[in-house]
């Protein structure tokens, strides 16, 4: 099975993804990001846009994840933002479409929520360094609001565990037992925000 966590940029995706597969034995996290960003370094600053834009993206996540849900047994788990409807049929349409099980999940948040949590992901430079995710939250939340991005999750009122908890329960999975206190998850959460932290 493919969990495709989505969500607007800063909505949890991540840390969700990475609590799933701390508590998934098995599973893996294949994170499409990866890919976009590879085709970014391959390309002049200047020519560089979404990379979602880029066909070769779209064809490459399709075939790594048609690749791994046929050869590895356990879950499969990608975390991206996907809110184009033809992006989304190219990818999660066409992997239903040759018998794959998509358990698709969009993690939806109030603005000021997506915001705060934003700010701090940003850490010194705030919402300065998240200024892309800014500019695309509005579009973000409304097109994800749509039906044919469902299932949606509402994280306001959520912890990062209870949201995977969500997740899991809905798609048929049994979660192992979380045994992490408030600290240990907190310093959990910092160190995967820190593993993603991109300097170019």
């Amino acid at each position: 099975m493919l969990l495709w966590i989505n969500g607007p940029f800063g909505g949890g995706k991540t840390q969700t993804a990475y609590e799933l597969h701390r508590r998934l034995p098995g599973s893996v996290v294949c994170d499409p990001e990866h890919a976009g960003f590879g085709l970014h370094r391959m390309m002049p600053a200047g020519l560089r846009g979404d990379f979602q834009d880029l066909p070769a993206w779209r064809q490459g996540v399709y075939e790594v994840l048609d690749l791994v849900l046929r050869r590895h047994e356990g879950t499969v788990i990608a975390p991206m933002t996907l809110v184009d409807a033809g992006y989304f049929e190219e990818i999660i349409g066409r992997l239903r479409e040759n018998g794959h099980e998509v358990g698709h999940f969009a993690l939806l948040a109030e603005r000021e929520t997506v915001l705060r949590r934003l700010t701090e992901r940003g850490w010194a430079r705030g919402l300065k360094r998240e200024s892309f995710a800014v500019a695309k939250l509005n579009h973000c939340l409304e097109a994800l609001a749509d039906a044919r991005f469902a299932e949606h999750i509402r994280t306001d009122r959520l912890t990062v565990p209870q949201v995977a908890e969500t997740v899991a329960a809905s798609a048929g999975l049994s979660l192992g037992p979380n045994t992490y206190g408030r600290y240990r998850h907190r310093l959990r959460r910092i160190r995967v925000g820190l593993s993603h932290i991109r300097f170019d």
